[in-house]
């Protein structure tokens, strides 16, 4: 095109704007002037009137904070966008008067498009044939981010941003009536929260911290200036990297001439700004649960659990996509359920009690509060961190064999609340509470009797050759820990010294199949494909005959919480991580976080569950009726303060030990096994396993009283007279075979637990 030809077209765009579209002459200042060819030929009055002048103004991306249940101690933030809308009051006046200068000198003099501006730039433009300058305003740059944030495809991202008169018409309609609603000081607030500063930094108070770390109300002039000049280009102005830091200097110099220009400011005090040599920090807001504030806590694998907890409640969203995006979007405060008094004992306890063992070893605890099932705690020996550069070999034996590196001592799976490949971990005798308990639901009392003969024969059948079988037979062969019998003994005294041949026959006797409903009413549930053939199989329930024993593969966060099902009167409630959720703009509450709780069991069957499990840990039964147990040192070593009660486990060849104890107000479960290969060899003791649990519980019951357990009514203690039950036969064939499906030779759920 001619340069004459140019100049016409553009006169007659101009000349169509003064009639009858005022607007149009931004299209032009904005592109070169041969488009002003097509768009004089398309637009006109009637076109701009039909514009759209609604903007739907979706809340930007904002910063999610997690604290602990104090709601000070702040753990971690949440997000996909560094952004915290802050009101323009907490933003310092020379702030608000450098980004003015620097993106709009004449904000508070137009009505949305300024058509001074305009005028200039489209004679800029002439002269430079081609974008010299452009007109957009502050305003209209706000309309254009706000479109881009609410776009839902690829194609909306695109045509927000894209270069076209249809566009920028949109974008005068959208300011000129967005001018009329807003006032300049509420339009300002919005520009400075949603623009990008670059370096992750998304609004005013993010970018504040990131580059000087302080809040925008405490902002000098040229800290102000900087921040301002960067929204132009951010990624180019990056004064925290040294190559693009002189750019941003210099458009600093250009900010605060600006300044001067508009009389907020002296020739003399921009000068002298420019001479401030700026500290600036760059330091990106940490984010994540591999970022948690407070190393010293551990409490990284307590994020992940709330995080994966967050995405499985429909009450965030319809799936987890949006309830993630929930979480990292919407701006909460979330306050956890993490005590910090109980996560500091168990990071502390553990790393004392672990000591000098192999690394590939895992002390792993979990903690909830009964009658609500609030998790307070969740500690391993174990850092949480992605970078696995420097961990060790892999422990099992294939991955060993291949070099694959193991989950020590950095690693990101779950090993404490279950998830990805984590299932579990055997966790023995303590599943004995579960027979305990259907047993009491089912009237029989706790002075209940029987011989416990070892090995003793039951009607669980098993596929012949199996080596939990009676040699020659197809039928369970328990035996007890040392192989003794141990005489006459009642539930008391069985659970006490956790009697394998007291509880696999009162197991029979109440039906296994009933014993696992009261497990999984207790929050048990089944991970593994042969767990879950079994444990959601009635029929093939009715015939796991070591379930009582602890076989089946569970988490520290499940048998934790199961126990405190009893400390809570035989209220089980789901565990939960969230305290409370509020918005932080705002302050309104977010429903979701409560747990759900049901009375799954009645009081007094809670209560004398509980008096027999006081005898395990060596505390006194209200019946006074125990007689030793497994874990008596942790009573008067760490506990003598309260009221506790629990018991110990140990699997099949001590491939790994647990330990649980609790009192009123805390339940504390741990395990010490190799969670890269919980079949290892090795044998793991109690000796790490029961004082980090007990002095965990210690630390996290410090402050609260002591409470004691409800006792148990006589009745369901030793109710009427009766006859002696029959010993069980020691070896030899019983009568009859109960239905329902074996298991295979060598099979672990075969196996007795410790």
């Amino acid at each position: 095109m001619r340069k004459r030809d140019h100049s016409l077209l553009a006169n007659g765009a101009s000349l169509l704007v003064c009639g009858l579209l005022a607007g149009l002459v931004v299209a032009a200042a904005a592109f070169p002037a041969v488009a002003m060819g097509g768009l004089a030929a398309k637009a006109g009055a009637d076109t701009f009137d039909s514009l759209p002048t609604d903007l739907d103004v979706l809340p930007a991306p904002q910063i999610s904070e997690v604290y602990a249940s104090d709601g000070k101690t702040l753990l971690t933030y949440l997000y996909d966008e560094n952004r915290h809308d802050v009101p323009i009051s907490e933003v310092a006046p020379i702030m608000r008067d450098a980004l003015v200068a620097s993106e709009d000198i004449r904000f508070y003099d137009h009505n949305g498009v300024d058509f001074k501006g305009v005028a200039r730039a489209f004679v800029a433009n002439q002269q430079s044939d081609g974008v010299a300058q452009g007109a957009s305003t502050l305003t209209m740059q706000y309309v254009r981010q706000v479109i881009g944030y609410t776009a839902k495809t690829p194609q909306q991202v695109l045509a927000a941003t894209e270069k076209t008169p249809a566009r920028k018409l949109a974008e005068i309609k959208r300011a000129l009536a967005l001018e009329k609603k807003l006032n300049k000081e509420q339009i300002l607030e919005r520009y400075l929260n949603i623009a990008s500063f670059g370096h992750n930094a998304y609004g005013i108070y993010a970018a504040s911290q990131v580059y000087f770390g302080k809040p925008p109300s405490e902002l000098k002039l040229e800290e102000a200036a900087l921040l301002a000049g960067l929204v132009q280009a951010p990624s180019a102005y990056d004064p925290a990297d040294e190559k693009k830091r002189p750019k941003a200097l210099e458009r600093r110099v250009y900010v605060l001439n600006q300044l001067v220009k508009l009389g907020k400011i002296t020739q003399q005090q921009a000068d002298e700004a420019q001479k401030i040599e700026l500290n600036i920090k760059g330091e990106r807001t940490p984010e994540g649960c591999g970022e948690v504030q407070r190393t010293d806590l551990g409490a990284g694998f307590f994020c992940d659990y709330m995080i994966r907890w967050w995405n499985e409640q429909e009450a965030f969203g319809a799936d987890r996509y949006e309830r993630e995006n929930r979480l990292r979007s919407r701006g909460y405060k979330i306050v956890t359920t993490l005590d910090i008094q109980t996560q500091a004992g168990a990071k502390r306890n553990i790393e004392q009690y672990m000591g000098k063992r192999d690394p590939s070893e895992a002390l792993m605890l979990a903690a909830t509060e009964p009658g609500t099932g609030k998790v307070r705690m969740l500690a391993a020996n174990r850092n949480y961190s992605n970078d696995q550069s420097g961990n060790g070999i892999n422990t099992e034996p294939t991955k060993k064999a291949r070099g694959v590196k193991g989950n020590y001592p950095n690693t990101t799976v779950p090993l404490l609340s279950g998830g990805a490949d984590i299932q579990g971990y055997q966790v023995g005798s303590v599943f004995k509470i579960f027979t305990l308990v259907t047993a009491l639901k089912q009237g029989i009392q706790l002075d209940y009797e029987a011989d416990t003969p070892s090995p003793v024969t039951t009607k669980y059948i098993l596929e012949r050759g199996s080596p939990a079988a009676c040699p020659g037979t197809v039928y369970y062969c328990p035996k007890n820990s040392g192989g003794n019998g141990q005489g006459i003994k009642n539930m008391w005294t069985a659970f006490g010294s956790s009697t394998n041949t007291f509880f696999v026959p009162l197991q029979e006797k109440v039906g296994a199949d009933k014993v696992v409903e009261t497990a999984k009413s207790m929050g048990i549930r089944f991970h593994s494909d042969e767990d879950r053939g079994f444990g959601d199989n009635p029929k093939s329930a009715v015939q796991w005959g070591a379930f009582t024993l602890g076989v089946s593969i569970q988490t520290p966060l499940e048998m934790a919480n199961a126990y405190a099902t009893l400390a809570a009167d035989g209220k089980y409630c789901t565990p939960t991580p969230i305290e409370e959720i509020t918005e932080i703009s705002g302050g309104a509450k977010v429903e979701g976080g409560a747990a759900k709780c049901e009375q799954v069991m009645s009081e007094d069957v809670a209560r004398a569950a509980t008096d027999a499990a006081r005898c395990p840990v060596g505390d006194k039964s209200q019946w006074d009726r125990c007689a030793g147990g497994t874990a008596t040192g942790m009573k008067g070593q760490f506990l003598s303060s309260w009221p506790i009660a629990g018991k110990t486990g140990t699997t099949d060849s001590e491939k790994s030990a647990t330990f649980e104890v609790f009192t009123k107000q805390l339940s504390v479960f741990g395990v010490i096994t190799d969670p890269d290969y919980p079949r290892t060899p090795k044998v793991f003791k109690h000796d790490q396993v029961n004082p980090a649990v007990a002095a965990t519980l210690r630390d996290g019951m410090q402050g609260k009283p002591a409470i004691q357990f409800g006792k148990p009514s006589s009745g369901l203690s030793f109710g009427a007279p009766k006859a002696p039950r029959p010993a069980p036969s020691a070896g030899g064939t019983p009568g009859g075979r109960p239905p329902g499906g074996g298991c295979r030779p060598g099979q672990p759920n075969c196996r007795p637990g410790g």
